[in-house]
């Protein structure tokens, strides 16, 4: 028996029915529609993103200080010269224990303090030649002495931080160094005045480490001419003497790099006519864009590119923007114009940086610690340098040239140590009061 529940009449009562459990034509077009619209929107929605993203990634990249902060993480900026060792002896008396350089040195240094771990880190510092230096003052008298202290200290302090610094003394410890996310800390000795004209103590300093020597400081050895004698006029060597020339060969055996910052323009040439291993100036300029004797001028440069060598250029402000440039403000910009000069005249693989970070006090602006260096990158790349181009100047220039130095040395394995003592009658060693002379003495 049917349940009058669910009687229905025949013909309209079936019709209603239907028209129930199945959907009319219109609304399956319908939902069709609004389903295709939704896939349409999903795809969209993909395309716009698969677009965005790679746009705002492109963008990033191409922000020229983001893009020099890249670079910096890919290739380790090897600075030429920073004087914190000399900061450290001239307040501190090397005692280390009285700074922490996980603290802001700026008021710590007088009117230098513009090195500290804390902007190392800031300014992506990949290596770093530490300057040990000692005064003119000192020549003749307690010059290597002080040296030695000063070798010490940078030693003393690269140990005391070993989690930022490592000791090296080689092109790829350079490299190492810095995959292990360390800087990379090597020994420049300012001034040859600290090896007291002796080769035999030249090799000793090669064994604790120096990696270059700055042939003069502001003043003559006994065997060389510095800067001031061309803006004297008052040369006394005329360049090298023939003993400067054998410790240019024994540099060259050792492995040593020849650092001409300092020097005269005509001991810049005669160098590079002996070296038969590139040469570097760790903290010069264009002295085309800045006439002072401290910078290149063009014919060196030029010969320093025959050579394979290196120019490290400086941020000094007096070595940077003096005549003719004569800039109203001197900033960065300067800087980045003598990195480009140099690199016009010399070549790309010539150009490097060598801040000279506390040994000036002044400097221009945007460079005015060691957390500036992305910005001197960003602007470079603002004037279109490739990435290829600015990795060079970074530290791969430097590294290439440390390199075939260390294969010069190599090849001159089987030669004997030159150990030609420096004459008697060399100026400043004639009657030296403060030498002991042991030739024809006795020996019992």
């Amino acid at each position: 028996m049917s349940s009058p529940k669910y009687e229905v009449e025949e013909g309209a009562g079936s019709s209603s029915v239907e028209n129930l459990v199945k959907p009319s034509k219109s609304s399956f077009l319908q939902s069709r529609y609004i389903v295709i619209i939704g896939i349409v929107a999903v795809v969209a929605v993909v395309v716009a993103v698969s677009i965005a993203v790679p746009v705002a990634v492109s963008r990033r990249q191409s922000d020229p200080l983001t893009r020099a902060k890249n670079l910096m993480r890919e290739v380790p900026l090897v600075d030429g010269h920073n004087d914190l060792p000399w900061q450290l002896k001239s307040n501190f008396d090397n005692q280390l224990q009285r700074l922490d350089l996980n603290e802001d040195t700026s008021n710590k240094f007088g009117s230098y303090g513009h090195t500290d771990i804390p902007r190392l880190r800031q300014g992506l510092l990949g290596a770093q030649f530490w300057a040990a230096y000692m005064s003119c003052s000192a020549q003749y008298k307690d010059a290597l002495s002080h040296t030695l202290q000063q070798i010490d200290v940078i030693k003393r302090f690269v140990a005391q931080y070993p989690d930022v610094f490592e000791f090296v003394t080689t092109a790829q410890g350079i490299m190492d160094a810095f995959n292990n996310g360390k800087i990379g800390s090597l020994i420049g000795m300012e001034g040859g005045n600290g090896m007291d004209s002796d080769l035999g103590v030249l090799r000793m300093l090669y064994d604790l480490g120096v990696r270059y020597m700055t042939i003069t400081h502001s003043c003559n050895t006994p065997w060389a001419d510095n800067w001031t004698v061309d803006r004297d006029r008052n040369p006394e060597f005329n360049g090298l003497s023939a003993w400067g020339e054998t410790l240019i060969k024994e540099m060259n055996r050792l492995g040593m790099l020849i650092d001409l910052s300092h020097v005269s323009a005509d001991t810049m040439r005669d160098s590079l006519e002996v070296t038969t291993a590139p040469v570097i100036y760790s903290h010069s300029s264009a002295y085309e864009l800045c006439n002072h004797y401290r910078n290149v001028p063009d014919d060196v440069l030029k010969l320093v590119k025959d050579n394979g060598g290196v120019v490290m250029v400086n941020f000094y402000d007096k070595y940077v923007c003096c005549y003719p440039k004569n800039d109203t403000t001197c900033d960065l910009k300067v800087v980045a114009d003598h990195i480009e000069y140099i690199r016009d005249v010399c070549g790309i693989d010539c150009v490097g940086i060598g801040s000279d970070y506390d040994g000036v006090t002044t400097l221009p602006e945007g460079l005015e610690d060691v957390t500036t260096y992305p910005a001197l990158i960003a602007e470079l790349i603002e004037r279109s340098w490739s990435d290829e181009d600015i990795k060079k100047l970074l530290g791969l220039n430097l590294i290439r040239a440390f390199e075939e130095a260390e294969k010069v040395r190599d090849s001159m394995k089987d030669t004997m140590p030159y150990d030609d003592p420096i004459p008697r009658a060399a100026p400043g060693e004639a009657d030296n009061k403060c030498r002991y002379y042991v030739y024809n003495q006795p020996s019992n």
